[in-house]
């Protein structure tokens, strides 16, 4: 099975759940903060990228709790999810460098 790239909600999502469990109002909260605004997650699609998440492994249900009469199902990293997240980290990590040397930012720039 081909290892399909990572896309910068998958990124965020994952990122979101390496800390411990979430719901999904709480993912789309902590994405928005982890991603400073800029990756704005819609319930309507949030649930959908959960499952496929799911489907490849890198994330499960933890539990379901009941909040005000709904059912709030929460989720986790698996062992794979937390290695492919890792793994995505250090590739962008390296692609930040290569942009950075090639823009030759050296010092404070270099950071921010």
């Amino acid at each position: 099975m081909a290892v399909r790239p990572m896309t910068g909600q998958a990124f965020f999502v994952l990122t979101a759940l390496a800390d411990g469990p979430r719901h999904g109002y709480g993912i789309v909260g902590e994405v928005e903060e982890l991603s400073q605004g800029r990756v704005k997650l819609k319930i309507g699609s949030l649930y959908g990228g959960l499952d496929r998440l799911a489907a490849e492994g890198l994330i499960e249900p933890d539990r379901d709790e009941a909040h005000d009469g709904r059912l709030r199902r929460y989720y986790r990293l698996t062992r794979d999810g937390r290695g492919a997240l890792a793994e995505e980290a250090e590739l962008r990590a390296a692609t930040a460098r290569v942009v950075r040397a090639r823009l030759r930012l050296t010092g404070p720039e270099a950071a921010g």
